[in-house]
C-alpha cells in the first residue's frame, strides 16, 4: 500500500488535504543520523536507531509525494527537517551508478515520488530562494525523485491557508 503523501513539517501545518493513508512527521522521538551506515550493512534498508523514524526508508518507498514544510534558514531547512531528511539514507542503496552524467547511489526501491516544498520566514532573500530551489532539485536527484514546486511564505500560518 502506498501513502499518498509523506509530510515532514516543523510547524504541524500542511497546505493541502491529508488522507488517512498519509504520514505526517512533525515531532516525536527523533534522533540525528549517526553516519554509521548500519542501514546499508547491518540492517539493509532499515535504520539501526530505534526511534519514531527508524523506518524512514520504508516510508519513502511507499509514498508518491514527499512534502516538506520548513522555516527557511539561508536557503536550507530547519534543524528538525534537516535531521529527518538525513535519516532518508536507508532509502538508497550503497552501490553507485552513473545517472544523468553524475555518480549517484542506486535505487533500493522502485517507487517514484515528487518532492514539493513550502518554506516560510520573514527575511527570505532572493538568494535564499535560489538556494532552496537548488537544494530541492539536488535532493530529488539524489533520491531518484522528481523536483516539484517550491513555494515561499512570510508567515508560517499562511501555509495552512492554502487548503
Amino acid at each position: 500500500m502506498y501513502f499518498m503523501k509523506l509530510i515532514i513539517t516543523d510547524i504541524g501545518m500542511y497546505p493541502g488535504r491529508i488522507s488517512k493513508d498519509d504520514c505526517v512527521i512533525s515531532s516525536g522521538n527523533i534522533n540525528p543520523c549517526r553516519g554509521c551506515f548500519g542501514c546499508w550493512t547491518r540492517t539493509p534498508g532499515a535504520c539501526v536507531i530505534n526511534d519514531d523514524i527508524s523506518d524512514m526508508g520504508a516510508l519513502l518507498s511507499r509514498c508518491d509525494e514527499l512534502v516538506i514544510v520548513s522555516r527557511c534558514y539561508y536557503g536550507s531547512y530547519s534543524p528538525f527537517v534537516k535531521c529527518v531528511l538525513e535519516r532518508c539514507l536507508p532509502y538508497v542503496h550503497p552501490d553507485f551508478e552513473i545517472r544523468n552524467g553524475k555518480m549517484r547511489h542506486k535505487r533500493r526501491y522502485t517507487n517514484s515520488f515528487e518532492i514539493n516544498a513550502y518554506f516560510y520566514g520573514e527575511d527570505i532573500t532572493e538568494k535564499d530562494k535560489e538556494t532552496a530551489v537548488k537544494l530541492i532539485r539536488a535532493n530529488a536527484e539524489n533520491l531518484s525523485a522528481k523536483a516539484g514546486s517550491v513555494t515561499f511564505f512570510k508567515e508560517a500560518w499562511k501555509i495552512g491557508g492554502l487548503a
